[in-house]
């Protein structure tokens, strides 16, 4: 999940923003299947997807751990095994740098015609790896041909590269809104030495990479409760003007009507941070994009079509008469995370114990926990 669009208003006083909170964010990872699941929803656009030399472009507008893009770029192989990929993300948050760079040594075996791109850049910038005017002059660019032919050797000259990321990839507070921004921007470009050559046409050069991308996926790019203009102003509306002709943008969101929200409301009654639906964005993003709306396709399909479900993993035994309070605490970490409550929030609740009993009702009453995401699709016609 992410946002960090210097635009967005609206913080708290401290400042919070849910996605900083590392624990939160890797129980939430490793107790759910969200990430399996997004990644299969992303398979069946690469079937309306018809690639044009010289690559396949995809850009992930928020890495997060890439795990997701990890499996995509598993599917991608598996559909296009010797079509040149270039992939491309943004992602602004050091950990989660380094735990998807991680992932990209056994792609770069399996598919070495590949060409990878992470940045820390805004929505805005990131596509086209061109920082605003005034920050162009601290730009960073660095280009790294991995030697050698084995995963082993790609893993250890990536992970020669976190000294580089621990100077460069650091993020600061916005002053203007808490949120969390660059430093300075940075382009890391990954390909192996094997396969320049090759790779030659789609290798991106500073000051003259274009978009022009064949997928887009925006998977939980910003705050569930922020307005829907700024939602799309500021991640959809950018991220839909980097699509090639017949591109597709795929985009998720969180959209509740869920035992996970039924647990929210129970300490919560009147809360519910599920503020714009797939129609919300569509006719947003038609507004924001003036003369320009009527270059794109809105998909409108059905709720059994775009709304699917993820679980939290837990074994039948598990959810019985005597729920263990390792469970009771994973459920209640993917409620509150879902619905993105802030922490100045969740102190007082946490005094007493309202919490784990409701967690205990919604896991006893719909034998387990799970949740709702909601995908809408823009193409460039």
């Amino acid at each position: 999940m992410n946002s960090d669009t210097e635009n967005e208003t609206g913080p708290s006083k401290k400042h919070f923003r849910f996605f900083d909170n590392r624990q939160k964010y890797l129980m939430f990872v490793h107790t759910c299947s969200e990430k399996d699941v997004v990644a299969k929803r992303v398979g069946q656009e690469l079937d309306q997807i018809a690639p044009t030399p010289p690559a396949l472009r995809v850009f992930d507008g928020g890495i997060g751990d890439g795990t997701v893009l990890s499996k995509v770029m598993r599917e991608m192989h598996g559909r296009f095994p010797t079509t040149p990929f270039y992939i491309s993300g943004k992602e602004i948050s050091l950990e989660d740098i380094r735990l998807s760079l991680e992932k990209m040594a056994d792609r770069l075996f399996e598919h070495p015609a590949t060409v990878i791109v992470f940045t820390n850049m805004f929505y805005a910038e990131a596509p086209w790896l061109t920082p605003r005017s005034a920050a162009k002059a601290d730009m960073v660019w660095k280009e790294v041909a991995l030697q050698g032919t084995t995963s082993h050797e790609f893993d250890q000259q990536i992970t020669d590269l976190h000294d580089f990321l621990g100077e460069n990839w650091q993020a600061k507070h916005s002053e203007k809104t808490g949120n969390p921004i660059y430093e300075k921007p940075v382009a890391l470009v990954l390909y192996r030495e094997d396969h320049k050559f090759l790779l030659h046409d789609v290798i991106p050069k500073k000051g003259e990479a274009k978009a022009d991308f064949d997928l887009v996926l925006a998977s939980q790019p910003y705050r569930l409760r922020v307005a829907v203009e700024q939602k799309v102003r500021n991640v959809v509306a950018p991220l839909v003007r980097a699509l090639r002709s017949g591109g597709r943008l795929l985009g998720i969101h969180s959209c509740g009507q869920d035992p996970g929200m039924e647990l929210i409301q129970k300490v919560w009654p009147d809360d519910n941070p599920f503020t714009s639906t797939r129609n919300d964005i569509f006719e947003a993003t038609q507004s924001i994009l003036g003369d320009e709306a009527s270059d794109y396709e809105y998909h409108d399909t059905s709720d059994e079509e775009a709304i699917f479900r993820y679980q939290m993993h837990t074994l039948p035994v598990e959810v019985d008469a005597n729920i263990g309070t390792s469970t009771l605490y994973a459920a209640w970490n993917a409620a509150i995370y879902v619905a993105q409550i802030s922490d100045d929030r969740l102190d007082p609740e946490l005094l007493g114990s309202l919490y784990l009993e409701a967690t205990k009702d919604v896991l006893k009453s719909n034998d387990g926990l799970w949740f709702n995401d909601e995908a809408y699709v823009i193409s460039k016609k």
